[in-house]
């Protein structure tokens, strides 16, 4: 075979391993940082096992929210007006945070069945809402 023939079959196909290379390297990258969201008839259906870190999604109710005194432990209750799922967060929470609005929360399931947040998303001005959540609560409803 001629020598520059065989030259520029060597770079084809070191170009195109490398090209494989590199979009496997991408489409794993993308694939771990991929959130799941549930709303919480999604989540009550699934068979997640405790300690599955997700996003859980819906609207706070109304008198659900139960701070404790001397702590930054609270509690409140999400639906998507199906299922409720009581949630329980210790920290600091985000200023618009209230009752009667779209929230998403990141967190797991410990051993005794119950919703540990550890991060909790607020809307940030009163016309908005999280995508997954409004497009959640119009299918349910």
């Amino acid at each position: 075979m001629n020598p520059l023939r065989k030259q520029r079959i060597y770079a084809l196909v070191s170009i195109f391993v490398g090209t494989l290379i590199a979009l496997f390297l991408i489409l794993n990258a993308l694939s771990r940082n991929i959130d799941l969201f549930y709303t919480p008839t999604q989540f009550q259906e699934s068979e997640l096992g405790s300690g599955v870190l997700v996003r859980l999604g819906g609207m706070v109710e109304e008198g659900s929210l139960v701070r404790k005194s001397q702590s930054l432990e609270v509690s409140f209750v999400i639906t998507d007006f199906n299922h409720s799922i009581k949630i329980n967060y210790s920290g600091i929470l985000p200023n618009l945070f209230s009752e009667n609005t779209g929230v998403v929360v990141k967190g797991s399931l410990d051993e005794k069945e119950n919703f540990q947040a550890v991060e909790v998303l607020a809307k940030h001005d009163e016309n908005y809402m999280p995508p997954e959540v409004s497009k959640a609560l119009k299918i349910r409803k």
